[in-house]
């Protein structure tokens, strides 16, 4: 579970970062604190790796015409309110943080892509790519212990461009 919420709120971090909305290291920093504590807390006992997508719902992370609870209380417990943060975040995030995966979609109609797979899943991730884009978009590397996922990506919205994301 350290890893799938590590890799999670990591990604949360980033898109605070690409907003350029003035907030410090020091905040990032609590408020990524404050966010793993919660979910950490919150998943305890719905955490279920021999059925990942069991109780999924409950693990999943919703931004759109309002904030999802979780990351509003992560931000109080810090100073940063709720509608504050609700305005640096894209106006629709989706993001699942399951056993061995964690995923996310920007937009109501965007791609899934996923930003941790267990690397002892037989399955390999899919490559996202979208027709009218460079064939070649930049690799996404966030480095998690010692494996490092690698994921082809493009910018889902204009706003946040992921192509700079990096693991802090």
């Amino acid at each position: 579970m350290r890893l799938e919420i590590h890799s999670a709120v990591n990604f949360l971090v980033q898109l605070l970062r690409l907003h350029h909305n003035g907030l410090s290291e020091s905040q990032l920093e609590m408020f990524k604190g404050s966010l793993s504590d919660l979910l950490s807390h919150r998943y305890r006992y719905h955490w279920f790796p021999d059925r990942p997508h069991r109780g999924s719902a409950y693990r999943c992370l919703r931004i759109n015409g309002s904030m999802d609870p979780v990351i509003a209380e992560a931000g109080d417990a810090i100073g940063l309110p709720g509608p504050y943060l609700h305005r640096l975040f894209p106006s629709e995030l989706t993001m699942w943080i399951d056993p061995a995966e964690v995923s996310y979609r920007i937009g109501e109609n965007g791609s899934i892509c996923v930003l941790y797979e267990d690397p002892r899943c037989s399955e390999p991730t899919a490559i996202i790519t979208v027709p009218g884009l460079p064939t070649e978009p930049e690799l996404l590397m966030e480095r998690v212990g010692n494996k490092a996922l690698h994921m082809q990506h493009t910018s889902v919205q204009q706003k946040y461009d992921l192509s700079t994301y990096a693991s802090s």
